[in-house]
């Protein structure tokens, strides 16, 4: 068997009904790998769901709201009792700057608000799935992975989107603390960072004509990567061959590095 064949494993895709996540997902299904998509939307879930027919993988879905435990944990026990297991955790949901207000300008409900969304929802998925995963790694079946998509932010700061940033720089250390408690249990934790990122949320971009003559002649690959891209570090990273590479954050645009 293939080191990248994911026959057998499933894996829990949240925000996997758009975007980087439906990328995730098709590219985890073509590999043999199982998925169930978790999100608000019904018709959206079921809809990306069914661009995966026909995929070695089966899909299903589920409504969820990240930010709320009980609907999270509800999700997961809907999901065992689908699939019998849960072997990777993809913690795609959350939401962008939320405006362009100077930190000093910023409430405090929006700033709770950004910390529900972005952090909350995943330290609740992957609280969830790490549970799940000590429990079988315990019963002698040692495997699992967490992978948060976070942002470039996170590293190199935005400008006026401070609480944004923080949230993602805060997810990026999630996961490096989560690498070292979960090593034992055979569990890694990475972190995807997206670059420039073809998608609907950015389709508006490419769209403006000063954009393109003034910002992209700057961006070294000067293409926006494709969702896609993010597909084959997903099967990657759900593989055996990544089972030492934890704590990592990997950046994608127009390819991908790690750091």
């Amino acid at each position: 068997m293939s080191i990248f064949d994911l026959t057998g494993r499933v894996a829990v895709i949240t925000g996997g009904n758009g975007g980087i996540g439906l990328g995730i997902a098709q590219a985890l299904t073509a590999a043999g790998c199982s998925v169930s998509i978790w999100g608000r939307n019904a018709d959206k879930n079921k809809a990306a769901a069914a661009t995966m027919a026909g995929a070695k993988g089966k899909t299903d879905s589920r409504i969820c709201d990240v930010s709320d435990p009980n609907s999270v944990k509800a999700a997961m026990a809907a999901t065992l009792e689908a699939f019998g297991r849960v072997d990777g955790c993809f913690a795609n949901a959350g939401i962008g700057g939320g405006g362009r207000r100077a930190f000093i300008d910023r409430t405090e409900e929006e700033w709770r608000k950004m910390f529900a969304t972005n952090l909350d929802g995943v330290f609740h998925v992957f609280q969830a799935a790490a549970r799940h995963m000590t429990e079988r790694a315990a019963a002698g079946d040692p495997f699992g992975r967490l992978v948060a998509t976070s942002s470039l932010a996170s590293i190199f700061g935005t400008a006026r989107n401070e609480h944004y940033a923080a949230t993602k720089a805060a997810i990026n250390a999630l996961c490096r603390a989560l690498a070292v408690e979960l090593a034992r249990q055979g569990v890694t934790a990475n972190a995807i960072l997206p670059g420039w990122i073809k998608s609907d949320m950015t389709a508006g971009i490419m769209a403006n004509d000063k954009f393109v003559a003034n910002v992209m002649p700057r961006i070294p690959v000067r293409r926006f990567g494709e969702p896609e891209d993010f597909g084959g570090i997903a099967v990657y990273l759900m593989s055996r061959a990544s089972s030492y590479h934890t704590a990592d954050c990997f950046v994608i645009d127009g390819g991908y590095t790690a750091f």
